[in-house]
């Protein structure tokens, strides 16, 4: 099965008759896994990576990588405050971290402002939040493993003497 997660995880589009002949298993072998590993959660689902530079769209959204420095509360940890955190429809993703800070949340906007108020407003107002940090994603180059940016060409023609 491990197999199988590492195939569909570098390119989700792999049919099961591709992945069976990989590995040379059955394809019906391959299906029940892949059911398998879905009923159980282990896949939670497919995902498209996009290049949002590339999509003509005067609509890109703001995101931002905040720190969160937190006090655990008696008897959950972080968990609890974490769950009311991640539940914001603002926060994309949501981190426990080790050293000086200990929630790293990726958060999205329509612009600058609806993030600073996010910030200001319902993040750093709840009441085990001692502090937060905030840094605005200018540009992305890689992103869960796959490089974003394709190589130019270089379209001048070579010329030797």
């Amino acid at each position: 099965m491990k197999e199988i997660l590492e195939i569909l995880e570098k390119d989700a589009r792999t049919t099961p008759e591709e992945i069976a002949k990989m590995l040379k298993k059955s394809v019906n072998s391959v299906k029940t896994a892949i059911k398998k590993l879905e009923k159980s959660g282990v896949i939670l689902k497919y995902k498209t990576v996009i290049n949002k530079e590339l999509v003509k769209d005067d609509k890109r959204n703001v995101r931002a990588l905040i720190e969160v420095k937190l006090t655990p509360q008696r008897g959950y940890g972080f968990d609890h405050i974490a769950e009311r955190i991640y539940r914001f429809s603002e926060v994309v993703s949501c981190y426990l971290l080790s050293g000086s800070y200990d929630l790293l949340l990726v958060v999205e906007g329509k612009d600058i402002q609806e993030v600073s108020s996010f910030v200001s407003e319902r993040l750093s107002t709840l009441d085990n939040v001692r502090g937060t940090v905030t840094h605005f994603l200018l540009k992305k180059y890689k992103e869960d493993g796959d490089i974003l940016k394709r190589a130019d060409r270089d379209k001048r023609i070579a010329i030797s003497f």
